[in-house]
Order: structure tokens, then C-alpha cells, then sequence
């Protein structure tokens, strides 16, 4: 049975305060999945990362590459499509916001927050993993 959008975005936000997810993506030159630990936040059914990075990140490399991602929140997986934010679009301005107020400590992460490529992971109707 498939899930519904309402039902996909209430998992989702059940998860939006964990203090990290992990991502794994497929590398471009190996194939292999590659699976890290990065903060995240999570609006309307969609999930923001910020790379530091920027295009040298080798998540990034990889998500041009193969945009196929899973994401592990808590006991669930997601599969999703990840994709690179394009600057000053509404997504550009939510991922910062949403990461930036979401980690900061006083003013450690503002430079971080401007600097940083977000990166958008939006999530098909495919079942959760191990549900």
C-alpha cells in the first residue's frame, strides 16, 4: 500500500529535531554507497543539508552523478531524489534558515550558513524501508 503525502510528511517531521541523519549515496567512480552522518533539517516533506564543501564535497560529486539517495532518520529509511539548491530560490533561503536556527550556538554557524551549497532531498512514494 502505498503512502500518502500527508502521511510521508508526518513520518518526516517525526524526526525533524534528531540531531542527525545519515546519507548514503552511490559514489561516481566506485559505485559503492557511501553513508555519512550530516545535519539536516526538514520542511514540507522535504529534507535540507548544507555542504560545506560547496562542488568539492565528494556528497555532492556523487548526488550530480546518481541523484538516487537514501536517508536514514531514527529506525526508518527513506528513498529519495537528491538534487543541488539553485542560489536565492525559496529552497536556497529555507535550507540555510532551517540549519542555521536549527545547530547554532550564538553566532558559530552564520558564515557557515552563507557559504554553504544546500542541497534538497525530495522523497517518492516508494515504501519505507524495513516498515
Amino acid at each position: 500500500m502505498t503512502e500518502g503525502k500527508h502521511e510521508a510528511e508526518a513520518r518526516l517531521a517525526r524526526w525533524a529535531g534528531g540531531p542527525f541523519a545519515y546519507l548514503t549515496t552511490i559514489g561516481r567512480r566506485t559505485g559503492r554507497p557511501h553513508r555519512i552522518e550530516i545535519w539536516f533539517g526538514v520542511e514540507d516533506g522535504r529534507l535540507y543539508l548544507l555542504a560545506g564543501g560547496r562542488e568539492r564535497a565528494d556528497r555532492v560529486r556523487n548526488v550530480q552523478a546518481t541523484p538516487r539517495v537514501t536517508i536514514e532518520l531514527g529506525d526508518e529509511t527513506r528513498i529519495g531524489a537528491a538534487r543541488i539548491v539553485q542560489t536565492g530560490t525559496d529552497d536556497d533561503r529555507r535550507a540555510r534558515a532551517l540549519l542555521v536556527d536549527k545547530y547554532r550556538q550564538g553566532d558559530d554557524l552564520d558564515e557557515w550558513g552563507r557559504a554553504s551549497l544546500p542541497v534538497v532531498i525530495e522523497f517518492s512514494d516508494e515504501p519505507i524501508e524495513g516498515q
